[in-house]
């Protein structure tokens, strides 16, 4: 099994690359903001002096648009980016998260099932040594029931041959006083 790591490492790693994730997102957009101000005031600065400078300003204009679009875009697109960073982390944290969850569960599982392995063994030995105690406990029964048998037919056979001598004796007492 591997070892253990605490509990607290993981966490603060991913909490220091949030951190780190969300000091870049906000010098981002405050970069951008900062951008997007200077060229609104550039922009108000042209718009108000168009009149009295050459055309040359003038048609820049256009170009600034441009510049404003593809600065949205980009915008945008960095935006789009650290959301996609900022989900990398979480996940990667919360995988950590659900690995130690299982490590530790598969853990648990493993000793309850050393604990029921225990039971069974021990209960399949209860079993066999009843087995063996009903065993024995058949064999001693049938061997006295033999001793009865054997008993109760001698006391049979004993009865019988008393029966007999007496009916011999009846019958000669018969045979006696019936010639006389």
């Amino acid at each position: 099994l591997p070892k253990k790591r605490s509990g607290a490492a993981a966490p603060m790693a991913a909490e220091d690359g949030l951190l780190l994730l969300e000091k870049q997102a906000l010098a981002e957009e405050q970069a951008a903001k900062t951008k997007a101000e200077l060229l609104s005031r550039f922009l108000k600065v042209c718009r108000g002096l168009a009149g009295g400078f050459s055309t040359r300003y003038h048609d820049s204009w256009p170009s600034m648009q441009d510049k404003l679009a593809k600065e949205k875009h980009s915008s945008a697109l960095n935006l789009h980016k650290l959301n996609a960073q900022w989900r990398a982390v979480l996940r990667e944290a919360k995988d950590r998260e659900l690995h130690q969850d299982i490590q530790i569960l598969s853990q648990t599982f493993a000793r309850v099932m050393d604990g029921k392995d225990t039971v069974i063994e021990s209960l399949a030995t209860d079993l066999e040594e009843a087995e063996e105690q009903q065993a024995q406990a058949l064999c001693s029964h049938l061997h006295n029931i033999d001793c009865l048998l054997q008993l109760q037919r001698c006391r049979l056979r004993c009865l019988e041959e008393g029966y007999e001598a007496q009916l011999e004796v009846l019958k000669l007492e018969f045979e006696a006083e019936r010639y006389r």
